[in-house]
């Protein structure tokens, strides 16, 4: 069996040393070398070869954004950010997300090598999980691209349309592809992404910030309202239940569900009891079988049901878990996905 070769870049030892640790001691997982800044790290990506690096966000030198920015112009390869629990690290997580970073590993304030030690099944998924990621080169202009314009169409003003979205690895961006083309009158979107706590609110603030909708993170007992986009925070599960005409969020401290808290299949079982042929699902990216099963029982409910293509996706596991299993109606490229689900609300219009 080939191992997953692994570079190590952190300015601390402590780090470098505890992740060097928790990764040897996988049977598929070879730690190649360790690196205290990028400088050392680009010799050695040369020497080396590793398949996937991870990467502290506050190194000295060259900070991890600068090195991952011209890390993925000139060589792409799979990268974990390591980042700390702070609102600061969350926004700079976020672009390293943007920049093309496939997950993010949050690094504990306190306890580092216990809470480390805690993360160790998590951190080697990761790292099995970014070495499968289709990683794609950038452009060398650094300028942003030009954002999606919404698609003009006559929607159906009514609190009874929803639409649900499950993801995970490479969803950051999947979900910014979708919501920035959503109009201001879309029908309520409820959405569970597989993300750290420290990270949902702000990750709902920028979806915010680029979309027509407005973003926000679910609160618990909120009327869900057309326009209006509802982010599952990193330490809930997110459902929707109905009262009288109304649905509402609910929030949930559950145990995991596939390992996962918040659940894509929580809240695609809600919605298949509580919204039925009203709902609209769709899975993008994400590794895992996460919300296949809840997918398939909207499907079974008379929702509508949509997955990301394999070729657009950054892993292609939780779409195709969904549709193995006969919960996928449609298939489609992330582009047109926002197109779909508006001519799925005009064609029932």
């Amino acid at each position: 069996m080939q191992k997953i070769k692994v570079l190590i870049v952190d300015d601390s030892a402590l780090i470098r040393s505890v992740l060097k640790e928790l990764l040897s001691h996988q049977p598929d997982i070879e730690v190649v070398g360790a690196a205290p800044d990028p400088l050392v790290a680009r010799e050695m990506i040369k020497e080396l070869n590793p398949d996937v690096l991870t990467l502290d966000v506050e190194m000295p030198k060259m900070n991890g954004l600068e090195f991952l920015e011209k890390l993925m112009r000139l060589r792409p390869m799979p990268v974990i950010m390591i980042s700390t629990l702070t609102e600061e690290g969350s926004n700079v997580t976020l672009k390293a997300l943007e920049l093309g970073a496939v997950d993010v590993v949050t690094k504990p304030k306190l306890g580092v090598v216990d809470g480390m030690n805690e993360l160790s099944r998590d951190i080697a998924d990761k790292v099995r999980t970014a070495v499968r990621a289709r990683i794609k080169r950038r452009a060398g202009d650094s300028s942003p691209p030009d954002r999606p314009q919404p698609i003009s169409k006559q929607l159906i003003h009514t609190t009874e349309k929803i639409i649900f979205i499950g993801s995970s690895t490479g969803g950051t961006e999947a979900l910014k592809e979708v919501l920035s083309r959503m109009p201001a009158d879309s029908p309520a979107i409820l959405m569970t992404q597989h993300m750290p706590e420290a990270f949902t609110k702000s990750f709902a603030q920028r979806l915010n910030s680029l979309s027509a909708m407005t973003v926000k993170e679910a609160q618990d007992n909120e009327r869900i309202v057309p326009g209006h986009a509802y982010l599952a925070p990193g330490h809930s599960h997110l459902m929707v239940r109905r009262s009288g005409a109304y649905y509402y969020t609910e929030l949930s401290q559950a145990d995991p569900v596939n390992r996962h808290r918040p659940s894509v299949d929580v809240l695609f079982n809600s919605a298949a009891e509580a919204v039925g042929p009203n709902a609209i699902a769709v899975m993008l990216t994400g590794m895992g079988k996460d919300g296949a099963a809840g997918m398939l029982a909207m499907r079974e409910a008379g929702a509508y049901t949509i997955a990301q293509d394999e070729a657009s996706c950054v892993v292609y596991g939780m779409p195709k878990a969904a549709f193995d299993i006969g919960a996928v109606q449609e298939v489609a490229p992330l582009q047109n996905i926002a197109g779909r689900i508006l001519d799925q609300l005009a064609k029932n219009a």
